[in-house]
């Protein structure tokens, strides 16, 4: 009986040893609780501060490659956005992955990649265009006294999407959304110059030079000879082609890529545009062309 009673005994000493730390045992885990959580937050937010530094850092190197048509090497780029060699590798490595940029095998210098084309495709649509368009031509016609427009390309002709009328008389009537033939007009030279010559050569053989007036030019070699000729000025002119009435001159717009994007321009009677008023209003189109090309995100 007594070694039963000490059994029990022995059993309830252990049994308030085992329970006598339960108290502090709660409490220490409790602070451990609340210093993990308190770690969780911290590690949390230092990895939000991490993740947005990460982000600029992406978009300054991003921004960097798109101002370099002809692609940038690592030193150099690590150099211009002020991150160590290293940084800049692993950050232009991942966009790299995901398309944003590509880099040459032969160079390895890094330029943007198609992905960003067609982001940039999908914010300046024709909406935004007009947008930006509008204010710069009504700005040109108060200055020149003239109609302005700005053309896109549409297959083998140019599109009137934004016009504004100047304060002279005789303002020619086309309304937005007119569709031009490219080969006899301003506007449509200068999207012609800015195709490639096997996109120019395939024009050519599909598209039939048909004349609007006796001034519109028929012969592809004439035409080949004038568009060399706006290549090298970036300046085109409508001499009554299109309107035996009406003279034109025009300018390419370009977007961030340095690709021309349309064709900004003005139109008057003849008897007001001459020669001479044709050079003055040349040079206030090319001012206007630089404001929307920037506008368009073109460097300088």
């Amino acid at each position: 009986m007594k070694a039963r009673t000490r059994a029990k005994s022995g059993e309830k000493a252990d049994s308030k040893i085992s329970e006598k730390p339960a108290a502090p045992r709660r409490a220490a885990v409790a602070r451990l609780v609340q210093t993990n959580e308190r770690t969780i937050d911290d590690e949390a937010e230092e990895r939000a501060r991490g993740g947005v530094q990460s982000l600029g850092r992406a978009f300054a190197i991003l921004e960097e490659i798109a101002r370099h048509r002809e692609g940038i090497g690592l030193a150099d780029l690590s150099k211009r956005v002020g991150l160590h060699n290293s940084t800049t590798f692993h950050l232009a490595k991942t966009l790299v992955s995901l398309g944003y940029v590509r880099q040459a095998r032969d160079t390895k210098r890094y330029r943007v990649g198609r992905p960003l084309f067609a982001l940039a495709a999908s914010a300046l649509d024709e909406i935004e265009m007009v947008n930006l368009a509008t204010p710069i031509l009504e700005d040109l016609s108060r200055e020149s006294g003239e109609s302005g427009h700005f053309a896109v390309r549409i297959g083998d002709s140019v599109v009137v999407i934004a016009r504004t009328s100047g304060a002279g008389a005789f303002q020619l009537t086309d309304r937005v959304g007119v569709v031009r033939p490219a080969h006899c007009t301003a506007l449509g030279k200068i999207v012609l110059a800015s195709l490639r010559p096997d996109q120019l050569k395939r024009f050519l053989e599909r598209v039939e030079l048909k004349p609007s007036t006796k001034k519109s030019i028929t012969d592809p070699a004439v035409l080949l000879r004038e568009i060399a000729e706006i290549r090298r000025s970036a300046v085109a002119i409508d001499d009554g082609e299109f309107n035996a009435e009406v003279r034109c001159v025009a300018v390419p717009v370009f977007n961030f890529t340095g690709d021309v994007i349309g064709a900004l321009g003005i139109s008057g009677p003849i008897w007001r545009m001459t020669d001479e008023v044709l050079k003055t209003r040349a040079r206030q189109v090319q001012a206007a062309a630089k404001t929307l090309s920037l506008e368009f995100g073109a460097k300088g």
